[in-house]
């Protein structure tokens, strides 16, 4: 059977946002993050459609009575907190033909509740939201660890994917099969080296390192060697130099600059990365942090997708609970919704 993961920027039906309420993490925050999601459903409704997971319709449309009403599908359903990158299916195309997959989400690792957010995409199947069929992927993995170039190569990070409290009792060349079999790769490329302080993911891949094109990755670059990710981003980006295409070429690799500092107000750092970028139809939105750096990472992000539109994003509220724009959504192909 010829099955493949699509990359992110084949056409979409939908993108799935997770929307915060007063049970979860932001409980302390709500204010300020809530514009943040309604800005992001706002922009994106103008591409495609919005499914929007929430605990009250009524609620959660007041807010989004800017958005373009046709393009947004309100449904209501039980959530830990807002992380749909992770908690949401993923999507294979079967011959032609999408099958949504739905992995086991256990709180990156039995880091934090999970046991709602692991039931959301199963319910919404069982309500009818999805024309495609749902299958169970097998693993305890999250979309945030996976990079895809739509022709059969995988870019991922060994110290997420190998993690002991996802799947234990499984060697990396057993995993590595897996994701073989799962997704009809030719082949995964692993980085060994990378990290953000403040991320609580175990190192996703959409945190420092993304496919733009089979040939094109964007990653984080530190060249301070007074920043603590010095040592470790400079490793990653002699990975990344290693690496060629699958017809044997170097990728075109485009730094993005890393973030000025971020901190909690507990003094902790706090992971803002510009590679947590989301491409939808004809669009490309980028998180901003308010930093000096923000300019020059939308303008590596233009040279990345020439024919999409650039939109920047503020999203210094997200990293306040360690995520960024990618994390709180996930895209599903033409013929999912």
């Amino acid at each position: 059977m010829n099955h493949r993961l699509p990359a992110e920027w084949e056409p979409q039906s939908a993108v799935q946002f997770t929307f915060p309420h007063a049970e979860t993490d932001w409980v302390d925050i709500l204010d300020e993050v809530l514009p943040c999601f309604v800005a992001a459903i706002d922009i994106i409704s103008q591409h495609e459609k919005v499914l929007v997971v929430c605990k009250n319709k009524a609620e959660v449309g007041a807010l989004l009575n800017k958005a373009v009403q046709e393009n947004l599908i309100l449904v209501e359903c039980p959530s830990n907190d807002t992380w749909a990158r992770d908690h949401g299916g993923i999507t294979i195309l079967e011959n032609g033909q999408p099958v949504i997959l739905d992995f086991v989400f256990n709180g990156w690792g039995l880091k934090f509740p999970a046991y709602l957010d692991n039931l959301i995409t199963g319910r919404l199947h069982a309500q009818g939201v999805f024309k495609a069929p749902l299958r169970h992927g097998g693993l305890a993995l999250e979309g945030g660890a996976l990079e895809s170039d739509g022709v059969g190569t995988l870019l991922t990070t060994a110290e997420c994917l190998l993690s002991p409290n996802r799947n234990p009792h499984l060697s990396k060349a057993e995993v590595e099969a897996k994701l073989k079999d799962l997704f009809g790769l030719v082949r995964v490329l692993w980085l060994h080296h990378g990290y953000l302080a403040g991320d609580d993911t175990d190192s996703h891949i959409d945190t420092l390192a993304r496919f733009c094109s089979p040939e094109t990755i964007a990653y984080v670059q530190c060249n301070d060697p007074k920043d603590e990710h010095y040592t470790a981003l400079q490793a990653m980006e002699k990975e990344l130099q290693s690496f060629t295409t699958l017809s044997g070429n170097p990728y075109h690799l485009i730094p993005l600059p890393m973030a000025e500092a971020c901190y909690a107000e507990d003094g902790q750092r706090l992971p803002a990365t510009y590679a947590n970028f989301l491409i939808v139809n004809g669009a490309v939105l980028v998180p901003t942090y308010d930093v000096p750096q923000d300019a020059l990472a939308l303008a590596q992000l233009e040279k990345a997708f020439p024919q999409h539109q650039i939109i920047g994003l503020n999203c210094r509220a997200l990293i306040e609970q360690h995520g960024s724009l990618h994390c709180i959504t996930v895209q599903y192909p033409v013929g999912v919704i």
